[in-house]
């Protein structure tokens, strides 16, 4: 599903263009405690799962969960104040949430939903925002 987020981030936010990787080159990014060289970029990582109801009958398990992932948007701040750049940081933000609100990869049940934004870190010219979004799914298993 990853893969999928990743490939509809690259065309559907053009201002994003090749600068969309993965929970991998996000991990690199925090061991040598670096940002990426060109922003505005983003960052797809898996977040988790959260299982919900359950029902055994007949030889057959099912349970609803929900998919949990993350974007997380890296934005440079030039200029004295910012300013600019916040209007710009928030075009992105929208333009993230339009391309994966409402859509589902695959065959999963439902639609990829906002969980939540927030700002995760803002220092020496950087910002650093997050946005978590959620699809639902259900696991079939037969016995």
């Amino acid at each position: 599903m990853i893969d999928a987020i990743t490939a509809r981030l690259k065309a559907q936010v053009s201002v994003l263009e090749e600068r969309v990787e993965g929970a991998a080159s996000f991990a690199n990014l925090m061991k040598s405690k670096a940002l990426p060289t060109v922003t505005p970029a983003a960052h797809v990582i898996p977040l988790g799962l959260q299982g919900g109801a359950a029902t055994s009958a007949s030889g057959a398990f099912t349970q609803m969960f929900a998919e949990t992932i993350g974007v997380i948007l890296t934005f440079r701040t030039y200029g004295r104040t910012g300013e600019k750049a916040l209007e710009d940081i928030g075009t992105v933000i929208r333009a993230v949430i339009e391309a994966i609100c409402g859509w589902g990869p695959n065959d999963e049940i439902g639609v990829f939903q906002l969980s939540r934004g927030n700002l995760v870190n803002m220092s020496a010219g950087t910002i650093v925002y997050q946005l978590d979004f959620s699809i639902t799914d259900q696991l079939r298993i037969l016995s």
